[in-house]
């Protein structure tokens, strides 16, 4: 029987490591002051759907995924996870919670493998922690990705050890599933096959996949909801859809697309002579389309990727780095 998908909540969570000694070049060590995370999140992840956690190196976006998991716990604030159909408020902390670790899985890049152990011993550890876990789909999914289980982590290379990690987080089934730049190592034919078999698992057996990657690009296709991290907090969250229309494109002759552009917030700007394009904040409407068409200025959409580079970039100010994340009655 498919268990019920998870959900999960944070509320105006910080996450801040301690002091730190460093050393100098010259030597000398000195104290750092404590790093935050995660700085006032408050999220809400929908059960059911794959949600793409988005956020530039140093975002915050481990720190997140380790809180749901409780690998961590919160300096500050409360992290609840819990099946669809509960009430949030009834769901509960995972910090030592062993009916919530039960049901959320959580898969880095080394898919924290036992390195003495062979990985037909580390997959039988798994399956004793899951109880929803397949040992039919793992033994097929580590044909496909061509691993041998009775090999020791230490003798795989960096794919392999990747694929590994895919293989346990599918394998496991859990409520809520979490994959963290899992990826990482992989070749592109075993990139795709993930993604496929991630769709196809999502799709006989629904829970709630969290997945964490730098290739936007590849992985957008996936995303019904959209989480973007931003030097610790939520800067937007919200659907793939809605995401889709924070921004769209304009590129012709310079004159007439500085006019179209009007007033509208500018998120990057390119000329090569004297064609120009702007990339611009929101949707475009029907009246702005057609000028557009009559002024020979061609309109496009953004991919994902495109938007998520434009909205974090850094030597942007985090006033002009967009609107605040929708709460969960403006989904």
């Amino acid at each position: 029987m498919t268990p019920a998908p998870f959900g999960a909540r944070l509320d105006d969570v910080v996450v801040r490591f301690g002091k730190q000694r460093r050393m100098t070049t010259d030597g000398n060590t000195f104290a750092e002051g404590p790093t935050v995370a995660l700085d006032g999140v408050d999220l809400q992840i929908r059960p059911g759907v794959i949600t793409g956690i988005l956020g530039r190196n140093g975002a915050g976006k481990s720190t997140l995924l380790s809180l749901l998991a409780a690998f961590n716990r919160p300096t500050r604030g409360t992290v609840r996870v819990g099946p669809e159909g509960c009430p949030p408020e009834e769901w509960e902390d995972p910090w030592e919670n062993a009916w919530a670790t039960s049901n959320v899985q959580l898969v880095r890049e080394s898919g924290d493998l036992q390195d003495d152990e062979k990985l037909s011993e580390s997959l039988k550890y798994y399956a004793d922690l899951r109880p929803h876990w397949d040992a039919d789909l793992a033994a097929r999914l580590l044909d496909l990705f061509e691993v041998n289980p009775r090999k020791k982590p230490a003798a795989l290379s960096r794919g392999k050890r990747s694929a590994v990690g895919a293989t346990i987080g599918l394998a496991a089934r859990a409520p809520l599933t979490i994959f963290d730049e899992v990826y990482l190592g992989m070749d592109a034919p075993t990139r795709y096959a993930f993604y496929d078999e991630i769709l196809a698992d999502y799709a006989a057996h629904p829970r709630t996949v969290l997945l964490s990657s730098h290739l936007v690009e590849e992985v957008e296709r996936l995303f019904e909801d959209v989480v973007v991290l931003d030097q610790g907090r939520v800067l937007i969250a919200e659907t793939a859809e809605q995401m889709g229309r924070r921004g769209f494109s304009l590129t012709g002759p310079a004159s007439a697309v500085e006019r179209l552009a009007g007033d509208r917030r500018v998120l990057h700007r390119q000329q090569l002579g004297g064609t120009l394009q702007v990339t611009l904040e929101g949707a475009a409407d029907d009246g702005e389309a057609a000028a557009a068409r009559a002024a020979g200025v061609e309109l496009g959409s953004l991919p994902l990727q495109d938007l998520f580079v434009r909205l974090t970039d850094p030597s942007r100010t985090r006033g002009a780095a967009g609107a605040p994340a929708p709460t969960e009655a403006d989904r």
